[in-house]
């Protein structure tokens, strides 16, 4: 894959809407304007480039910031149900989902910032591409983009500070800030509602946009939107708006084109390197690296970082327990099997350590420690972080469009749904699937669980859902350290939302309170 190079004007169009000081200073950091930056296609090509590379930056002189990688990992990861990292206790009020309702912590403000600054560059892209010199295919092509990259930065937002669909009044609880243009004038919030339709708006758009244009992205370029990635954002879109039909829709427009990945890609490296599958991606290479920042030095098994080979990832052994013998997926993570273990920090005894590191030695660091129910799923490329981070596969358009269909009373149809993905496509030969009605769906969310597992959608699913969080140690059949042992109605912690963290209060005048 070619790499991203930003020559001066690239970097210039990544900071059209950065700054030191706040995230919504839209004055260029530099001496290049946006009359220079976008005086061309060529150029407003570099800086969709830009808002590509802004997706595996460092923010906020912090290690953990990485972009994408940090959403995944800080907000969809660690919070959840299914998933959890061994021994690191010192990170249980973030896992335990303590900083909701903190305005102040960084951790309340990092997804604010992070996609108001993409948002920032989106809209800065579309206020400027029509006057640029260059085709009218071209003009389409790169707006389509930008208004893409706007809809998913308002729908990650939606997620983090709004309350779930079904707890909204149908739409009139509190959405997010729509900020549509360059302007930085204090904005209210929108509705909940409005917040989706401006999604919709976007995505048609780019839809229109991306289809007049008559254009692609390069074969070898998985990390900027095109035609499917619109496709497959809308789908997500309407899945966590419940909008069923239009989630069944979209999720078979998005993955026609890229089908699913072999039973050995799934095993080795299908979640470092863009395969068939993946619709979507964020760039990485041992030349363009964030060295330790970077998110697979985090979630890797054979990463040489200190994290990665102190605190291994690893599956409940709870949701371990229901993937069946026969599914390739149950490979993925390290069962005990008869050897034995601490049950307080998963840290494997002798007799265990050897088993993994026989079986799954290229999969690990050599000085790694090894926690029963570790994963393998996630590997880097190189040291200590490199890896390309999937976004959208065509996975979990399936599961979008079988969940859909449950809600839709399409049975027959989510089965077989579940059936492609599961057993036609190798992941388990012995799979079939006769389940109706509400077991059905419960069929659907299992797989989901399974297929998706570390991918950065446990919190998140269940946010949607409504359901409980329960999470248990040893003692009581789980595998969960005692200091990340919860139970979380849907109610609890704001309904499960982050409030609007103080900045964008001090910022904004329109917004007098940081909880509504």
């Amino acid at each position: 894959m070619k790499q991203i190079r930003y020559i001066f004007i690239a970097c210039m169009a990544s900071m059209l809407f950065s700054c030191s000081s706040d995230y919504l200073d839209t004055t260029p950091t530099a001496s290049v304007s946006p009359s220079v930056i976008f005086e061309t296609t060529d150029n407003a090509k570099l800086a969709i480039n830009g808002i590509c590379k802004m997706m595996t930056t460092q923010y906020l002189e912090s290690q953990g910031f990485n972009g994408e990688g940090t959403i995944k990992t800080y907000y969809g990861n660690y919070p959840g149900n299914d998933y959890q990292r061994c021994q690191l206790t010192g990170w249980a009020p973030l896992m335990n989902s303590t900083y909701h309702e903190r305005s102040t912590s960084i951790y309340c403000y990092y997804p604010w910032y992070y996609y108001y600054k993409i948002i920032g560059n989106a809209n800065t892209v579309i206020a400027n591409i029509d006057a640029a010199e260059g085709s009218d295919a071209d003009k389409a092509f790169i707006k389509a983009q930008a208004l893409t990259f706007r809809a998913y930065s308002f729908l990650m937002l939606s997620q983090i500070y709004s309350h779930r669909w079904k707890d909204s009044n149908e739409g009139a609880s509190r959405g997010i800030v729509l900020r549509t243009d360059v302007s930085t004038d204090s904005m209210s919030c929108s509705t909940l509602g409005e917040t989706y339709a401006q999604i919709y708006a976007d995505l048609d758009e780019a839809i229109a946009d991306f289809t007049a244009s008559g254009e692609d992205r390069d074969a070898d370029d998985n990390y900027s939107p095109n035609l499917s990635v619109a496709y497959a954002v809308y789908a997500r879109a309407a899945l966590t708006r419940e909008d069923w039909s239009n989630a069944a829709k979209y999720a078979q427009m998005a993955r026609e084109g890229y089908p699913l990945m072999s039973a050995s890609e799934y095993k080795d490296g299908g979640f470092n390197t863009p395969n068939d599958e993946w619709i979507w991606s964020v760039y990485s290479s041992s030349e363009e690296t964030l060295y330790y920042y970077q998110y697979f030095a985090y979630e890797g098994s054979n990463s040489s970082a200190s994290i990665a080979r102190n605190y291994p990832a690893a599956i409940s052994k709870e949701l371990y327990d229901l993937i069946p013998e026969t599914d390739i997926r149950k490979d993925m993570f390290l069962d005990p099997k008869e050897y034995a273990y601490n049950t307080s920090t998963s840290v494997a005894g002798t007799d265990l350590n050897t088993y993994a590191k026989s079986k799954y030695g290229d999969k690990l660091y050599s000085t790694s420690i090894v926690c029963a129910y570790m994963q393998f799923k996630t590997q880097n490329t190189d040291q200590p972080g490199v890896g390309q981070l999937n976004l959208f596969r065509s996975s979990e358009m399936y599961l979008i469009q079988a969940e859909a269909d449950c809600h839709l009373g399409k049975d027959a149809e989510a089965q077989q749904l579940l059936q492609t993905l599961t057993r036609d496509s190798g992941r388990d030969e012995a799979y079939t699937c006769t389940k109706t009605g509400d077991e059905l769906l419960e069929e659907v969310r299992l797989y989901r669980r399974i297929e998706l597992w570390g991918e950065g959608f446990d919190w998140f699913d269940y946010k949607r859902w409504g359901i409980t969080m329960v999470r248990h140690s040893a003692e009581d059949g789980g595998s969960f350290n005692i200091n990340f042992v919860i139970s979380q109605a849907p109610e609890d912690n704001n309904y499960w939302t982050w409030v609007i963290p103080n900045k964008e209060i001090d910022y904004n005048a329109a917004i007098s309170s940081t909880v509504e």
